[in-house]
């Protein structure tokens, strides 16, 4: 299972944490154990990803949800791409966080200084690509165990002929001369508080702090083509209908050098012809004949893994409940496992011969097919109230 840290406990805010408060606190743990303040201080560079790990899926609404429900084991889509804790780098920070410290004079040197050839508090390239969202059905075997899912998906990928970059060559490009190079522009307006300084983005080089002098013929200097990649999805054991996993940087690519975007995986489960799932239990409706209920047997019924025997004692009622123990689904982020409850009916035959009709004639006047029910056999309401207990 899972030994990562709870991502709210990694930023220092608690569950009801507003958007304001969870920027404000990754900002704070950021500055805390950036390596530039930890210079050769291992330790620190991974809190200062962690960190980076945990405000990527709490800054966004929809992977907070997931996360919220179904902890570290709903994100567990992000593994090989993108932000899967020790694939991140200081780049990916850079991009996808940098603006967040503003105009702050230690971080515009640490996310600025050095990262693109560029001066000041330049952004990385480009944009940054749409999520694409797919559909994954899956059979009760697949959930319970676990599965390797490898589909097509139809996509913006980089250009392969100019590395995504847009441009015919390396040498087509330059300095955007609007903002110099750092992808913003100031702005000093007077106001009777006095003077007050804004920024915004380059209007002109779009925050790049360069511009493509020759664009790529094949891309149209877009950096990327429409095409499709072979994605490799490990589902985890135990998901559910409607839950969604993410896998970072799976989704279109982005324009111009920007980072990719996600793919969000929904999960479908695919109708067991005998069994139907209430959580983690399975239910299965077994029918047994009467004289079976009388004498006793033993049935092999179906499971999610296989075929299991079990015994019917002499003298089973309709509506008696047996319990496989563990041979329902695992929890997808516990070591808790659900268990397989077996309904049983007797079967009442609908068309009976005239001869059967004699014989049940016969038995009708005996006290012991009389209904006598103990004091001791639970009716239908706590039946059903020690199953969800």
């Amino acid at each position: 299972m899972s030994t990562k840290r709870d991502y709210y406990e990694i930023l220092v805010v608690a569950k009801s944490a507003s958007q304001d408060e969870i920027k404000k606190a990754y900002r704070k743990v950021a500055m805390q154990f950036h390596p530039d303040r930890n210079p050769n201080n291992k330790e620190a560079e991974d809190h200062f990803k962690e960190a980076a790990e945990a405000y990527e899926v709490l800054s966004d609404p929809d992977k907070r949800a997931q996360y919220d429900r179904f902890g570290h084991a709903g994100m567990n889509g992000n593994r090989g791409g993108g932000y899967g804790g020790g694939g991140m780098n200081m780049d990916d920070i850079f991009s996808n966080f940098g603006d967040i410290f503003g105009n702050d004079d230690i971080f515009g040197s640490f996310f600025g200084g050095g990262r693109s050839g560029g001066g000041g508090n330049r952004r990385g390239r480009g944009t940054r690509g749409s999520n694409l969202r797919v559909k994954i059905r899956l059979t009760y075997e697949e959930i319970a165990k676990g599965a390797n899912k490898k589909i097509k998906v139809k996509k913006y990928v980089p250009c392969q002929h100019c590395g995504g970059l847009g441009a015919k060559d390396k040498n087509a490009f330059q300095t955007c001369n609007t903002c110099g190079g750092s992808g913003q522009v100031r702005k000093v307006t007077q106001t009777f508080l006095g003077q007050m300084q804004t920024v915004t983005t380059c209007p002109t080089c779009h925050g790049e702090g360069q511009i493509v002098t020759s664009k790529c013929g094949h891309c149209k200097g877009e950096g990327r083509m429409y095409g499709e990649e072979m994605v490799s999805i490990d589902i985890p054991a135990g998901v559910q209908e409607g839950m969604q996993l993410s896998m970072s940087g799976k989704g279109n690519a982005g324009e111009r050098g920007g980072a990719p975007g996600d793919l969000l995986i929904l999960i479908e489960e695919e109708p067991h012809a005998e069994l139907q799932r209430d959580g983690l239990n399975v239910a299965y409706d077994l029918h047994i004949s009467f004289p079976d209920a009388v004498y006793g047997t033993h049935i092999e019924v179906p499971t999610i893994d296989g075929k299991a025997k079990i015994k019917i004692p002499a003298g089973t009622q309709s509506g008696k409940i047996f319990r496989l123990k563990g041979k329902g689904f695992p929890s997808v982020n516990s070591y808790e496992k659900g268990d397989q409850l077996i309904h049983v009916n007797v079967w009442t035959p609908q068309n009976i011969t005239a001869e059967e009709k004699e014989m049940l004639d016969k038995l009708q006047s005996s006290d012991n097919f009389k209904p006598n029910p103990e004091k001791s056999e639970k009716g239908f309401f706590e039946k059903v109230r020690d199953i969800f207990s």
